[in-house]
């Protein structure tokens, strides 16, 4: 609806968030160009979330999918439903390294670049995974 894949990153497994005794996490990012608002987006994102099967059972625990938005152009946002950028990115590297592969030059809205920010992200054991193993 009203969106447009532009570029999509290579996968990576990470250690799971929270508690470990669950499979590996694979994360990816891709850039979208949408004529969405970010609520409308994030609506879509958990639409999708939900026909995949997605329960919100246990707090960062396992899950069939988790689409997260983590930036909306140069907007910030903090309301009850929504935070972007996405409030843990900078802790994230399995979220700052795909980011950096759609675009190593990317900056935050407050202007943070996001290759610094991966140069001193805790390192959560990140393994680019092979072409052929994507999802």
């Amino acid at each position: 609806p009203k969106s447009t894949l532009v570029a999509q990153s290579p996968f990576y497994a990470s250690r799971p968030v929270g508690p470990q005794d669950q499979p590996d996490f694979v994360n990816g990012a891709v850039h979208l160009r949408t004529d969405l608002s970010a609520h409308e987006l994030l609506d879509c994102l958990q639409a999708i979330e939900q026909a995949h099967g997605r329960e919100r059972v246990r707090h960062w625990g396992p899950r069939t999918l988790d689409l997260d938005l983590l930036l909306f152009g140069q907007t910030t946002l903090n309301d009850a439903r929504l935070t972007v950028p996405h409030a843990e990115l900078a802790n994230r590297d399995f979220v700052l390294q795909p980011l950096l592969d759609l675009a190593p030059e990317l900056t935050l809205p407050d202007g943070t670049s996001v290759a610094e920010l991966r140069r001193h992200c805790p390192d959560n054991q990140l393994r680019k995974l092979p072409a052929q193993a994507h999802p």
